[in-house]
């Protein structure tokens, strides 16, 4: 077995463990990254496209941030579209000037790969299924994996398991350890990708009878759209035309005139649900990002809140082979939990809010709905609330 030493070990080449090498390499810190996916498949994923200030500025000290700036679309406000009428809310005007930047997830990882190899970083990709983690409860963790038939041990003091929902490093955790919780949602989203103007210039969350509708962009002329769908729908029943047809149905009428439609970049279901993962350390393993928690996508929190992790589990290390203190390390979960469950809890008001849930009273059909639009009308003429939603919607700073 070829055996070698670092300080730290980051399993997963997304955003999260991309950024963390980033901020790591910025101190001083030796780390190597493993993927178990090629780059290519790793830049493949279509997900996330707003980014919270926070990240932004994380982006900015991590030393990627320059082309976000270049092409990334800076927005203040969002907008709400119920009862046939559009509503534009200006969160910067109540949140002290705080922006949001629409930049896909993907030209973010693009970013972050750029940097590893600019500056000779070492990740190692297609480790496949056999990166195992073990002895992360001493203080001498070890990853294995195996690459091209050779048995690989990276020996570290840390691990940072930013290897998505589905990664090994939460799996490996034994079952009294951790507690998960977790809602599943009775409905999906059918995406598109189109290289097509968007049809509004601001995101833009549609709550009507046929169901929920979410209004997107990546630049002035690549639009992101969604739909409500069943959780049982199959993308192969969606031609191009059938999505337009059904997306025009949620949108306000001049929208839906003006609307370019085209050809389908890439269309895909995801399912909806809110999960968490506690604790979030586990003697020299701590999860970040998906590997830890997941958001439904509406109020765009997913990319945000791993961003968060990484910065608070970034300075706990540089703390502790900086400085020789624990404090960081010990209250990592901790601090990251509280930033998470806040925003679980918007994400599940927000997703409640916005979507046509499947009748459960018989007789009192469309309650929901008109209690949904009660709170929608309250919501955009009461400046109480609209200090609310739009504090929650640039990220809570804890």
């Amino acid at each position: 077995m070829k055996s070698i030493s670092t300080q730290v070990v980051i399993v997963g080449a997304g955003p999260s463990g991309l950024l963390l090498g980033a901020l790591l390499h910025k101190a001083g810190i030796d780390h190597i990254i493993v993927e178990r996916q090629s780059g290519d498949y790793v830049l493949g994923r279509i997900r996330a496209g707003v980014l919270e200030q926070g990240t932004a500025d994380l982006l900015d000290a991590a030393g990627v941030g320059e082309r976000m700036h270049k092409e990334g679309l800076k927005h203040d406000a969002f907008a709400l579209f119920f009862k046939g009428e559009f509503h534009r809310i200006n969160f910067a005007n109540r949140q002290g000037g705080k922006h949001m930047v629409v930049y896909g997830q993907t030209e973010v990882t693009h970013d972050l790969m750029d940097h590893r190899t600019a500056h000779g970083l070492q990740t190692i990709y297609e480790a496949g299924d056999s990166v195992a983690v073990h002895d992360f409860v001493s203080n001498h963790p070890r990853v294995t994996f195996t690459k091209d038939g050779e048995a690989h041990e990276i020996k570290a003091r840390f691990i940072a398991g930013c290897d998505g929902f589905h990664g090994v490093c939460r799996a490996s955790v034994p079952k009294g350890a951790i507690q998960n919780f977790e809602k599943v949602y009775p409905f999906g989203w059918l995406g598109v990708l189109a290289d097509t103007p968007p049809v509004y210039h601001e995101v833009t969350y549609s709550n009507t009878e046929r169901g929920f509708a979410l209004s997107s962009l990546r630049s002035m002329t690549r639009s992101r759209y969604y739909i409500q769908c069943g959780m049982n729908e199959k993308v192969e029943n969606w031609s191009d035309d059938r999505f337009w047809a059904e997306f025009k149905t949620r949108i306000d009428p001049d929208a839906a005139k003006r609307l370019v439609t085209g050809p389908s970049l890439e269309k895909s279901i995801a399912p909806l649900r809110s999960f968490v993962a506690e604790p979030m350390r586990f003697g020299s393993m701590f999860l970040a990002g998906d590997a830890a928690h997941i958001v439904p996508p509406t109020g765009a929190k997913g990319l945000n809140l791993a961003a968060g992790d990484v910065n608070v589990l970034s300075q706990a290390i540089v703390e502790y082979f900086q400085e020789q203190s624990n404090a960081g390390i010990e209250h990592y979960s901790a601090r990251c939990l509280r930033r998470v469950w806040n925003a679980e809890r918007f994400s599940w008001w927000f997703t409640s809010l916005m979507h046509k849930f499947p009748d459960t009273e018989g007789q009192n059909f469309g309650f929901q709905q008109k209690m949904q639009e009660a709170e929608l009308d309250y919501l955009v003429h009461s400046e109480a609330a609209l200090q609310s939603i739009t504090e929650n919607y640039v990220g809570l700073q804890h």
